[in-house]
């Protein structure tokens, strides 16, 4: 039987989303298709959907589901790649402001949101990803994306450490939102932690783990993806790219 369904995995950090791919590669049989369902940069952590076999047919769609993550944005310093793994490139003392104050800073975001997308990252330009030039410093056009923010909350504030909580359409780039927020601010700011908390109806808490992974065999895992056929379905029924709830193609062999 070819494997074929969907598996959760609770990425740890340090690891690519291409990190866990070819993690998951390697349990299943050779030349078994795996895929993920939109990348996380290595600072961040948390749920990655994985689709393996005739499943795989179901990556574009599923990327399209809306994200909830949870982090961190440090204030008053700025880097190369919006993100305190960057080099940083300019430093400043945040002004004094108040939780209610950044609160009302991150709801003011809320809506419908053109940002251009990091330097360093995947989007293509001229058919190479941002971060291949962005590495040898050369500049190119602002890439825009437009996403929505569904939700953005400020949790807490210890100076300079802003704790937040996100619910955002597919296609958002939270290093962008945190150099926008910097930008107000005019002490400029940085993603220093990230967490992907859930993908339209699917949750980190159901997710395997590293420690997971490392014990489970290809045949232990064959249940959870004949078990995970039917979530799959329903999630890719409502999305406009499926023409607006047509039976999607076969995902299994």
């Amino acid at each position: 039987m070819i494997p074929s369904g969907m598996l959760l995995f609770d990425k740890p950090a340090g690891w690519t989303s291409h990190d866990a791919v070819d993690a998951f590669r390697r349990v299943f049989p050779q030349d078994t298709k795996v895929g993920h369902c939109g990348a996380l940069d290595p600072i961040a952590t948390g749920l990655l959907i994985i689709l393996v076999g005739p499943a795989t047919k179901a990556q574009a769609r599923m990327q399209g589901l809306d994200k909830s993550y949870s982090g961190t944005i440090r204030l008053g310093v700025s880097t190369d790649t919006g993100d305190t793994a960057g080099k940083i490139l300019s430093q400043a003392e945040p002004p004094a402001v108040t939780l209610a104050e950044l609160d009302a800073l991150l709801k003011s975001f809320q809506g419908p949101l053109e940002m251009p997308a990091p330097a360093f990252s995947a989007v293509k330009y001229k058919g190479k990803a941002l971060y291949r030039y962005a590495r040898k410093g050369i500049a190119v056009p602002a890439r825009m994306r437009t996403s929505i923010i569904r939700r953005w909350t400020a949790l807490s504030y210890a100076a300079p450490e802003l704790s937040h909580q996100l619910d955002c359409s597919s296609g958002t780039y939270v290093r962008s939102l945190a150099q926008a927020i910097g930008e107000k601010l005019g002490c400029g700011a940085a993603m220093s932690s990230l967490r992907r908390d859930k993908i339209g109806a699917f949750s980190l808490e159901e997710a395997l783990t590293l420690e997971d992974l490392k014990r489970l065999k290809a045949a232990d895992l064959q249940p959870l993806l004949t078990r995970s056929l039917p979530r799959l379905y329903a999630a890719l029924s409502p999305l406009p790219q499926n023409g607006g709830g047509r039976p999607p193609a076969p995902l299994s062999a």
